[in-house]
């Protein structure tokens, strides 16, 4: 008989290793808040605090998680949900490239605006 370790208590992660699943964040800079998650389930969804939020003191940044039934299975969302915004948030952005047009284009529009001036003038010149 084949055995295939799986855990069914976690969502799956990106990450495979001896650090999958552990997160890099201290404990001290996370205020967590359990509370009563709204929507289908029933009665153990009503009378159980199962709603998880989180949030990152330093940076002011709020997750919840109130998918499933189970604050194990929320709190794990929600934490992964937590790393994928700082992350986000520390990733550098790309300065913008300025881009300016060529020198023909500005001698193309100068001309045709030049043209332009001239079938106006013409136009006046022919008043009597």
């Amino acid at each position: 008989m084949w055995w295939w370790p799986v855990d069914f208590g976690r969502p799956p992660t990106a990450h495979h290793g001896p650090r999958a699943g552990l997160s890099m964040l201290n404990p001290k800079d996370l205020k967590i808040d359990y509370y009563r998650g709204s929507g289908p389930g029933g009665q153990h969804r009503n009378t159980s605090e199962t709603g998880v939020r989180i949030t990152h003191l330093p940076t002011g940044i709020v997750v919840t998680a109130t998918e499933s039934r189970s604050r194990h299975m929320n709190q794990q969302r929600a934490m992964a949900r937590l790393e994928e915004k700082l992350a986000a948030r520390s990733k550098k952005r790309r300065p913008r490239i300025k881009t300016r047009p060529g020198k023909a284009a500005i001698a193309r529009r100068l001309d045709a605006k030049r043209k332009q001036g001239d079938k106006k003038r013409d136009r006046k010149r022919l008043d009597l």
